[in-house]
């Protein structure tokens, strides 16, 4: 059957280019090729090329070839051999002919690609932005209370200190100048005066960078102490008793003013 056919003289590439023509797949070894195109022309009426081993027809190339756009050459029949691609010399000033139109598809899509203009890297845009915002953010005036004076915040939250405890080094340090604020706690001898004092260098540090003040020039102006939420635990004790242990917690704000606010 094979051999009256014509397909066994033809090649598996051969034979998978005419399954891939039909529609049919193509994969698997030689004799399933030539059965499953054996059952295709059966099915089809007996349409077996009669002279598939003698070789593909070469198309003639056509008499314009500069006036048109790019120029396919299809082989009438695919199971015959591999596609044949015209010279481009012979076209004169037309364009390439291309045998395979998946080829002249990305030749196209290739055209515009190269036209798009390149784009800038993200890190080049917001490097400058970035500077032009923080160049903004330091021209801009200082927060002044309702007073007129210039009022720098600095606020911390959640500190593990009792409120009352707390409160205690924040009346040394309420009215005094920043140098002698961070003397005071420098020497006090309390654990809240370790939080008061990088709380105290916050706000310092606000007035610089943001609004380009002198420390020399600035003083405590409101220093107080929240009371923050309650963290509640239990310890075992003895004949097993549980004892419920209130670790309390504070929110603690300072204000810097000038000397004359």
């Amino acid at each position: 059957m094979a051999e009256a056919s014509g397909y066994a003289a033809l090649s598996v590439e051969q034979l998978g280019t005419e399954l891939e023509r039909r529609g049919l797949p193509k994969s698997g070894k030689k004799d399933e090729l030539v059965t499953r195109l054996e059952d295709d022309d059966a099915s089809q009426g007996g349409t077996a090329p009669e002279d598939a081993a003698a070789g593909p027809d070469i198309v003639s190339e056509p008499e314009d070839a500069g006036a048109g756009s790019d120029i396919v050459s299809e082989p009438e029949d695919a199971g015959a051999g591999p596609d044949i691609v015209s010279d481009p010399e012979d076209a004169g000033a037309g364009p390439d002919i291309v045998s395979d139109p998946e080829d002249a598809a990305a030749a196209d899509s290739e055209a515009p690609a190269e036209e798009k203009p390149s784009r800038r890297r993200g890190s080049e845009v917001s490097a400058g932005r970035k500077r032009d915002q923080k160049r903004a953010e330091s021209d801009r005036d200082a927060p002044r209370d309702r007073s007129g004076a210039v009022a720098v915040r600095a606020q911390a939250k959640y500190v593990r200190s009792a409120p009352r405890k707390a409160r205690l080094v924040m009346d040394h340090i309420r009215g005094k100048q920043v140098a002698e604020a961070r003397a005071i706690l420098r020497h006090t001898p309390r654990a809240a005066a370790t939080d008061i004092a990088k709380l105290l260098e916050s706000a310092v540090a606000n007035a610089e960078n943001n609004f380009e003040l002198d420390p020399g020039d600035l003083k405590v102006g409101r220093a107080f102490v929240d009371e923050g939420p309650t963290i509640k635990r239990y310890r075992p004790r003895a004949l097993g008793r549980a004892t419920p242990i209130h670790k309390r917690t504070s929110h603690m704000t300072i204000t810097l003013t000038g000397k004359d606010g």
